[in-house]
């Protein structure tokens, strides 16, 4: 079991409010297309994804709700 599926876990059956998965490519793609990131490599997109997730701090889980909604439409 990887980090990724720990996180689901954590978000839907353990019900954890402030969860972010930062590995998630769904979120990446969804914080980019939002907030019209540019960048030049994967460690700076993770750097900046994982600043602006503490913004959602304590409710990161439903953060993620949302931007996956976001991506999909």
């Amino acid at each position: 079991m990887g980090r990724w599926t720990t996180e689901m876990i954590l978000m839907f059956a353990l019900e954890r409010a402030d969860v972010f998965s930062i590995g998630d490519l769904g979120l990446q793609k969804a914080i980019v297309k939002l907030y019209n990131l540019k960048y030049d490599n994967k460690k700076e997109l993770l750097m900046m994804v994982e600043d602006l997730s503490k913004n959602w701090q304590p409710f990161r889980t439903y953060a993620c709700l949302h931007l996956w909604k976001y991506v999909d439409d």
